[in-house]
């Protein structure tokens, strides 16, 4: 038997690794080092300062708005999105007529291009004749203006984030779903367990690797919005929708300060490592507990 090169894995991973590298680690590495720069409208030519990028984020109150509202955005979307995409799940994952239509109206959101949803929402948000005002008012309810206030901006933002990312993370736990060993289940039930009890017991642990998975492209999913806030608030009321991404997007190209954009983004990249890091180290002591 003719004996196996050691260069063969090295070989077979290569061009993942150089994808890798060339558009992942060296932009990483290259923005860090071009925020140690001021480069701005005054400053044309890169500047060396250091962390001077960091110290003027440190004591920017709006940047420290833009990170509180980052980190609500992310607690008030991650948990809403992944136990509504299970409960989703849960419900189609039946041998029913017509139960690839349902799903198809389920993933119907997730399809929708960015602009598309921010423009339905934005008319749902009307507060004249938007038809979430025109609900309440039946009811003799407040109508507020949602996007206007600053009370309300952020959760409506939410509210369209969980409804268009829901049914995608729903098809993760549709395949985890049907993946599932279906002996274990007809083993508890013979035993007695309710249906509540079988999710609760099996399925939820079970499906840890998916809730790990599901929660991490989530959390880097809320941080992601632009479009939806270039076309709805903008940034406001008071940058009170305004989040890291969108701040980023305005300090480089509205703002032409790259320098401080570039430290915004190593601080945002460090937020999302923070946060994935923390997840699979809470998910594998789980796993062990």
């Amino acid at each position: 038997m003719k004996r196996q090169s050691p260069l063969l894995p090295w070989l077979l991973i290569f061009p993942t690794a150089l994808g890798v590298a060339a558009f992942t680690l060296y932009p990483m590495l290259a923005t860090a080092y071009r925020s140690l720069f001021k480069q701005n409208q005054a400053v044309r030519v890169p500047r060396w300062i250091g962390l001077g990028n960091y110290r003027d984020l440190a004591t920017d109150d709006t940047f420290h708005e833009v990170l509180r509202n980052t980190i609500l955005f992310i607690v008030g979307t991650v948990p809403a999105s992944i136990i509504l995409a299970l409960m989703f799940a849960l419900f189609l994952n039946r041998k029913l007529k017509g139960i690839g239509i349902l799903r198809s109206a389920f993933f119907y959101p997730t399809v929708l291009p960015m602009v598309s949803a921010a423009a339905i929402w934005l008319f749902l948000y009307t507060p004249n004749f938007g038809l979430i005002n025109q609900g309440l008012r039946a009811v003799g309810l407040g109508a507020p203006n949602w996007l206007g206030d600053t009370q309300f901006v952020l959760p409506a933002l939410m509210a369209m984030a969980v409804w268009k990312q829901t049914g995608y993370f729903m098809l993760f736990y549709l395949a985890g779903l049907q993946n599932l060993p279906d002996e274990i289940f007809e083993a508890a039930e013979l035993d007695g367990a309710s249906r509540f009890q079988r999710v609760w017991y099996l399925t939820i642990p079970l499906l840890r690797p998916t809730t790990l998975f599901v929660s991490t492209i989530a959390a880097v999913g809320s941080i992601q919005m632009v479009d939806q806030i270039y076309i709805m608030t903008q940034g406001g009321p008071s940058n009170a929708s305004n989040l890291m991404l969108f701040y980023i997007y305005e300090t480089a190209f509205r703002f032409r300060n790259l320098g401080l954009a570039n430290a915004a983004t190593v601080v945002l990249v460090l937020l999302l490592l923070i946060f994935t890091v923390a997840n699979f180290a809470i998910s594998e002591r789980r796993a062990e507990d």
